[in-house]
């Protein structure tokens, strides 16, 4: 223990799996069924890491197989596994000994990835204010909605509206819906809370902070703030053109919609598709150009110290600028007239590297264990298992058992994070007194 807490971040895969480990054993339980039956202890765990990933993909018929009882732990496990499990343990300490040692404001860092640990108190609570203010506001439109508009009873309107918000901003992708979200598609009192909601959750803290307090000099932001921002904003406009022009005609997503209809419902999905995981228009049904674009969109996830997952948006923008100034033969990489460190260049290729990796071996390793399945239908699965997205082409409920621990493991590894996973398994992180003379091998 003496050796975990001198290294805080090993903590991390360990409060993730043992948080998934209970929520396996209560959704095992008959009373969390809506048959009352035992849950085989495959469907309940992959049930518990979706959740506690914040992934939302499901083996099960989400709204008919789980009663209020099961859909209230997984709205709990969502949210622990959004706020993260160190940063929740914090602010409980927080709450109740009115202060922080050091110890646990290590803890926090290794989760936040916050640079200092001076203020992490005051950051803490700007973290929880942001978290329940958003989903209480989200709760407010759509509910009010649901009870005007769809006639739902105040009860109903508020559960519905509790659970899709945590979701959305969690980026979990959890429905009460069997059909998912196609029914609020051309409702933008319903669609766009939630859109915004996942985008915000999945910016991430400090970004998000970072943009707020420094509005008006976006000159002044960080590389991270500016990758992570400007990046989001690029990807989400250019994906919501490239899956508008591709579905303008699909009579089986939006080909049926009235132009604002088809605006708003690519938007929307295209919002969620990072890392949100609902579905407003049918994903299976999508015409084939469109998955490649969601499965790019998804790898590349949302922001550092967030609730999305994938390889995040700095990284990706952050290796695009690592080769433009190959290219052209620059000694050092900038960004916004600032020089990007050898170290976080190194840590950017590592963590794309080890995806790139883990999706491809998750892809052959569902090929080999199912038969009869498509290719782009495996690559799809797995890269929304590992980026924590949940949107599915049905493939997950169809898999063996086998297939669906793969899926499982993913699922875990790309919440806790390549990188992280990784320093919490190394043993010492050493500093050499020495180097080796350098060589320049042949590359290409």
């Amino acid at each position: 223990m003496r050796r975990l807490l001198r290294h805080p971040v090993r903590l991390v895969p360990f409060g993730f799996l043992t948080v998934i480990l209970v929520g396996t054993v209560v959704l095992m339980l008959p009373w969390a069924t809506s048959a009352q039956r035992y849950t085989p202890f495959v469907t309940a765990l992959f049930t518990a890491t979706s959740a506690v990933s914040v992934t939302g993909m499901s083996v099960t018929d989400t709204p008919n197989y789980w009663n209020s009882f099961g859909l209230t732990m997984i709205t709990l496990m969502t949210q622990i596994g959004g706020l993260g499990i160190l940063t929740g343990a914090a602010l409980v300490i927080l709450a109740v000994a009115r202060q922080l040692g050091l110890r646990n404001r290590l803890l926090v860092q290794a989760e936040t990835a916050e640079i200092g640990i001076g203020d992490v108190r005051r950051l803490l609570v700007r973290i929880a204010g942001t978290v329940f203010v958003t989903e209480a506001v989200m709760t407010v439109v759509i509910s009010g909605r649901l009870a005007l508009a769809y006639d739902y009873p105040a009860r109903r309107a508020l559960g519905t509206a509790v659970f899709h918000s945590v979701e959305a901003f969690n980026n979990g992708g959890f429905t009460l819906y069997t059909d998912g979200l196609v029914a609020f598609a051309q409702d933008p009192w319903v669609a766009l809370p939630l859109a915004a909601g996942a985008i915000i959750g999945g910016l991430g803290f400090p970004a998000l902070f970072e943009a707020v307090r420094e509005w008006r000099r976006p000159a002044t932001w960080t590389i991270a703030t500016k990758l992570t921002i400007w990046g989001s904003l690029v990807l989400i406009v250019a994906a919501f053109g490239y899956l508008l022009m591709a579905e303008w005609t699909n009579p089986y997503t939006i080909g049926t919609y009235d132009t604002p209809g088809k605006v708003l419902a690519s938007f929307t999905q295209v919002a969620l598709s990072r890392t949100g995981g609902f579905d407003v228009i049918n994903v299976d049904r999508l015409s084939e150009e469109s998955y490649p674009m969601l499965i790019v969109l998804m790898f590349i996830g949302g922001g550092s110290a967030s609730t999305a997952g994938g390889i995040k948006v700095s990284t990706f923008f952050l290796l695009g600028f690592v080769i433009w100034a190959e290219l052209r033969g620059e000694p050092d990489v900038t960004v916004g007239g600032r020089r990007v460190a050898t170290a976080s260049q190194r840590q950017a290729l590592t963590v794309a590297l080890l995806s790139v990796a883990l999706v491809v071996g998750g892809a052959v390793a569902l090929i080999l264990l199912t038969e009869h399945v498509r290719n782009f239908a495996a690559v799809f699965e797995v890269t929304s298992a590992f980026s924590t997205t949940g949107l599915s082409v049905g493939l997950a409920q169809r898999l063996p058992e086998p297939g669906q621990y793969v899926l499982i493991a993913l699922m875990y590894i790309g919440r806790v994070g390549p990188l992280t996973l990784g320093s919490a398994i190394a043993l010492n992180t050493r500093r050499r007194l020495y180097r080796y003379p350098e060589e320049q091998p042949i590359v290409g």
